[in-house]
Formats: C-alpha cells, sequence, structure tokens
C-alpha cells in the first residue's frame, strides 16, 4: 500500500468529486499501463500504487475513512470501528475504456457482424501509349471468392445458423488477464456471431474458397508513374457473406522506343544529317498516338537543339488539355565518306576559314589562343 498521501498519488485535490478521481486514475493507468511499458519496474509500481489508491478514493464509505484516520482505517487495529476489504471496487467499465484507448476501438459494444475479407496488391505493368486514351485491361487473380455452392452461407441448407455459444453472437471474446480485459476475435464462430451446423462440402463452412477471376481495370488517360487505384470489393470475399476486401492497383508504365515522358511533356531524340542541319528542312516525327508529325528545322540547327510541337505530348489527367512534344535534334557527323565527298568536304573547309560558318568552334579557338599567349 503507498505510503504517500492518496490524493497526492492521483494529483487531485481533497475536495475533488468522483468523476475527477475516475479521469485521474484513468489518465495515471494508461501512462504506466504494464502493456506500455514492459519491463519497467517503475513504471509498474506507480501503476500499482495508482491503482491502490483509486480504489479507496472511488468508495465513499472508504475514502471517508481514509479522510478522517488516514492508512490506518485499513490496518488492523486502527482506530475505524469498521473493516474495509479491497475487492468491491469495480474497475471493468475503466479498464475496458482503457483497453478501447490504447487498442484505438471504438467505444461501442461489439456488435455481431461477418468478417471482413482481406485487401490485395496487384502490381500492373501498362505501355505508355496503352494511356493516351482511357483503357480496361484485364487482369486475373487468384483469389479467395464466394462459393456458388452455398452462395456464401458455408451451409449446405437454408437452415439458420446456430447463435456462438462462447461469444454469445458478438464475434468477441473478452479474456480476464489479472486487472485487465482483453478482446480478441471469438475463435470458435471466427468473428461471424455463429457456428454453421450442416457445413457446406465444396467450402468447408468457410463461404469462399480459392479461384481464379478476371477482372477489368478501369485506368484514365494520363495517369502518373506510381499511381495506385482503389477498386472497392474486388479484393477476398469476405468470410459466409463478409464483406469483400479491395484491391489496390499500383500501375507502373513501360518503357518506350520513342518517348521518354515527363509530367506531361514528351521527349524525343532524332537523328538528323549535318546538310539538313545546316541548309535547314522539314522532317517527320512519330507522335503517341501512333501517327506522325511535322516539325520545321531551322537552318544552322545545332545539335541538342530543342523543338517543340504544342499539344503533341500526354493528355494531361481529368483535363483536355495535353503537354507538348519536344524533339531534341543529334546532328549525325557523316561516316564512310567516297573520295570525291572528301574533296568536297576539304574544299569546303578551306573557304569556311574566312567566313564565320562555325561561329562557337572559331570563338573557342581564339579564347585558347589569348590563354596560351
Amino acid at each position: 500500500m503507498s505510503k504517500r498521501d492518496l490524493y497526492e498519488v492521483l494529483n487531485v485535490s481533497r475536495t475533488a468529486d468522483q468523476e475527477t478521481i475516475k479521469k485521474a486514475f484513468r489518465k495515471l493507468a494508461l501512462l504506466y499501463h504494464p502493456d506500455r511499458n514492459p519491463g519497467n519496474k517503475e513504471a509498474e509500481e506507480k501503476f500499482r500504487e495508482a491503482t491502490s489508491a483509486y480504489e479507496i478514493l472511488s468508495d465513499e464509505d472508504k475514502r471517508a475513512a481514509y479522510d478522517r484516520y488516514g492508512m490506518r482505517a485499513f490496518e488492523q487495529g486502527g482506530h475505524s470501528s469498521q473493516t474495509y476489504e479491497f475487492s468491491g471496487t469495480d474497475f471493468s467499465s475503466i479498464f475496458e475504456e482503457m483497453f478501447r484507448d490504447m487498442t484505438g476501438g471504438s467505444s461501442q459494444r461489439p456488435q455481431p457482424q461477418n468478417s471482413r475479407g482481406s485487401d490485395i496488391k496487384y502490381d500492373l505493368e501498362i505501355p505508355l501509349e496503352h494511356i493516351f486514351k482511357e483503357s480496361r485491361p484485364e487482369i486475373s487473380l487468384r483469389t479467395l471468392v464466394t462459393c456458388d455452392t452455398c452462395d456464401g452461407t458455408g451451409q449446405t441448407d437454408k437452415s439458420v445458423a446456430e447463435t456462438c455459444h462462447h461469444c454469445y453472437g458478438s464475434g468477441r471474446q473478452r479474456v480476464q488477464q489479472g486487472f485487465f480485459m482483453m478482446e480478441r476475435t471469438c475463435t470458435s464462430c471466427q468473428g461471424t456471431g455463429a457456428l454453421i451446423q450442416n457445413p457446406c462440402t465444396t467450402c468447408k463452412g468457410q463461404g469462399r474458397l480459392t479461384k481464379t477471376k478476371k477482372i477489368s481495370i478501369n485506368i484514365p488517360a494520363g495517369i502518373e508513374e506510381g499511381t495506385r487505384l482503389r477498386i472497392r470489393g474486388e479484393g477476398e470475399a469476405g468470410l459466409r457473406r463478409g464483406t469483400a476486401g479491395d484491391l489496390y492497383v499500383f500501375v507502373s508504365i513501360l518503357p518506350h522506343p520513342f518517348f521518354e515522358r515527363e509530367g506531361a511533356d514528351l521527349f524525343c531524340s532524332v537523328p538528323l544529317p549535318m546538310t539538313k542541319a545546316a541548309l535547314g528542312d522539314k522532317i517527320d516525327v512519330p507522335t503517341i498516338e501512333g501517327g506522325k508529325a511535322t516539325i520545321t528545322v531551322p537552318e544552322g540547327t545545332q545539335s541538342g537543339q530543342h523543338l517543340r510541337l504544342k499539344g503533341k505530348g500526354m493528355p494531361i489527367l481529368q483535363r483536355s488539355s495535353r503537354g507538348d512534344l519536344i524533339v531534341e535534334v543529334i546532328v549525325e557527323t557523316p561516316q564512310n565518306l567516297t573520295k570525291k565527298q572528301k574533296d568536297i568536304l576539304r574544299e569546303f573547309d578551306a573557304q569556311s576559314k574566312t567566313k564565320k560558318v562555325s561561329p562557337q568552334s572559331q570563338s573557342f579557338l581564339e579564347k585558347m589562343k589569348r590563354l596560351w599567349a
């Protein structure tokens, strides 16, 4: 028994009402509960001290005796003319509240309900061109589905299942462990609150069995890499007509042979002969919808230069507009030249020394000369 003043233990005044005392104990019990402080002897001692204090102060008669005689009222040979035993205090309601707070449960009494099926995660790989427009790919899943033989009831006939006599139809069992009341799913009825008398021979009374099912997935146009789609009710079937779980589809976009995506814009590298880059030209480039677009290459285009086609990129999710197609020009140096072609290029090079046909390279050479000087 605590040697400290019991009001001090609960951190309340001597004039505190019962509701204040209860709230104070509940706060301390949650703070020093052994389940929250495993192996902590100091917390265990404080929990025991708070429990003892509450057992006295929550009882009007015991509290009156304590206020008059202190702890001597509860010791053998004390001045009180009454005998008090520490077994009458009802901790059930307050420990049930503690359990709900620690587990995040509802404040309502558990109701019988069928067990919900588990959620399913599915990784879907889809080509980039397939998300240019809305699509509905079909996937196959090996999962728990409702039994056709018993229509999910788990029974072979139309009779009503008996109320589970272990949990009395609540689907939950309470287990007393010392002061604590723990709650768990009933192991006899698996949380359904009912016992099957004539189990279905196909599903063995589960109301569900493992099969392969096909599902069409709606993929919105312009969806992003890594998007998670939630499809309600397409997860595992619930136990005996329990609520089905959900299907979570994680979308991964496959690489495209021509395009790289950045948001709603598409990037495409196009090799261009040196002559077309120097003289300018019109060239055809591919588009994501499977066609082609013509783009004008300005005279003197440099390698790495970007040319933009407005509105030729990916659709923007849930909007009518599109991104752009950005063409990166890669100027190709001629290879496998004939003697005549080489002679032409040498003549071109000789004439270029008197004219600024390659301003960047000529500027670079001039900077080097100044550096060396």
